[in-house]
């Protein structure tokens, strides 16, 4: 059987996972694709540093080009993530020809574009299946599995620590900071959590996701982002009184009520929390699992469901890759299947504030007649509807929570009218305002 030997950056979470997992698993993959994918070398930042799976003393380097720039290395795998030594790692591999797996979706997010371009010129191939959702094979799904489909919308929960934070604070009624420090204690977040729970990890893979949906590379700042740290308690009881769940969601969808201009499909791509019916499969994603719902208009609506990270279900994505590599060096097709693929129709990202949803906004204000009125009346000036109201019985003090749920309205016009229902004196609090998400 032929052997391919293989060259490993990074050997920590997600690289110890890898070399287990081909431990484990080479001889069942030999067998499926003919090629034995032999770990030749694995450069680490310490060889004394703790890793979930031992690695042995005869494999490790602590310098990277000893593994990337060794001849008989015909294969790498970039795993040590950030967008500094990683880029080097990844470009150097490529200008000598050989094909780099990685998990890395920040460095595919800020040079994506010039990194496939790199690999064109060099007649090789960059592989990232294991960039977005950990194990769940989407990003070969959106390639491969729906070639065939426009992709008219997508909606993701790509992200397991603020899913996990979310369903505790459902489940427990706790608040945000108690879950989060618990979350952390746990392992289920980073210190600092910025990076998840303002949303920009998955604004990372949401623009992975788009991009490959659509065809042209969406570059991170056109996507809009927000995160979950306004969330409370009370916000999640009122949504699942009116029959919704508050997930943090990557979206992706053609914006029907804007017709194409100059043949550019109008496109959102976002990354918010917002509300979803309680009766939607997405609603009942627990925990760290990840969860991507796409509808093509050819195969209608499917879902992906599984974990999204850890050293186990990421190693899995990493040796889907190795796989494919492995078979277009074997076969000299290394550019069968470019990584990413220019679609036909041209796209406009859509700023935000002139996407249309519905509204639910809580705001804090005195408990005095005559609020409702002044508080309808900017909505009415703004021409936003009100579609409910509750203001719960049984709080005591000056301060109240309301909570109203809008009609469809641009996303500019709501910011504004918030504005300016914020500046009231009766309004004690800045308001919070969830979009909501039909998925029809």
């Amino acid at each position: 059987m032929e052997v391919l030997n293989l060259g490993m950056v990074g050997g920590g979470t997600v690289g110890s996972g890898v070399f287990h997992a081909l431990q484990q698993n080479g001889a069942l993959l030999a067998a499926r694709i003919g090629i034995r994918i032999h770990v030749r070398k694995v450069a680490v930042k310490s060889v004394e540093e703790p890793r979930p799976y031992p690695i042995p003393r005869r494999f490790l380097t602590t310098n990277w080009r000893e593994v990337v720039e060794d001849p008989q290395v015909q294969l790498v795998t970039e795993l040590v993530g950030g967008t500094t030594v990683a880029r080097e790692v990844v470009e150097t591999a490529l200008r000598l020809g050989k094909p780099v797996i990685t998990a890395n979706k920040a460095l595919l997010s800020a040079h994506g574009p010039a990194l496939f371009a790199e690999a064109e010129r060099h007649g090789t191939n960059l592989y990232f299946e294991a960039s977005v959702c950990g194990g769940i094979p989407i990003l070969k799904a959106l390639r491969e599995g729906f070639v065939g489909n426009r992709v008219t919308a997508l909606y993701g929960i790509v992200n397991g620590t603020c899913n996990y934070i979310l369903t505790r604070m459902t489940q427990e009624r706790a608040d945000f900071q108690t879950v989060l420090r618990e979350a952390q204690q746990e392992g289920y977040a980073e210190t600092p959590p910025d990076l998840d729970i303002d949303g920009h990890d998955a604004q990372h893979k949401t623009g992975i996701l788009a991009s490959l949906a659509h065809g042209h590379w969406i570059p991170a700042d056109y996507i809009a982002v927000e995160g979950i740290r306004a969330i409370t308690p009370l916000d999640l009881q009122f949504a699942a009184q009116l029959g919704y769940t508050i997930k943090l969601l990557g979206i992706v969808k053609q914006l029907k009520e804007r017709a194409r201009h100059q043949g550019e499909v109008p496109l959102q791509v976002s990354v918010y929390p917002a509300l979803v019916p309680s009766d939607h499969v997405l609603a009942r994603v627990q925990g760290v699992y990840n969860a991507v719902f796409v509808r093509g208009d050819v195969v209608g609506d499917t879902l992906f469901y599984g974990r999204g990270a850890g050293k186990d279900a990421t190693a899995s994505a990493v040796l889907s890759d190795l796989a494919d590599a492995a078979l277009d060096v074997r076969l000299g097709t290394r550019r069968r299947r470019p990584a990413f693929v220019k679609g036909p129709d041209a796209v406009r990202v859509v700023p935000l504030d002139d996407v249309v949803s519905r509204s639910f906004v809580r705001l804090s204000v005195i408990d005095q007649p005559g609020v409702l009125a002044r508080i309808a009346a900017v909505f009415g000036r703004a021409r936003i509807g009100i579609a409910s109201v509750i203001q719960p019985e049984g709080h005591t003090g000056e301060v109240v929570p309301l909570i109203l749920m809008l009609h469809e309205a641009p996303d500019g016009a709501v910011r504004k009218a918030l504005d300016r229902i914020a500046r009231l004196p009766v309004v004690k609090a800045p308001p919070v305002r969830f979009r909501v998400e039909s998925l029809t």
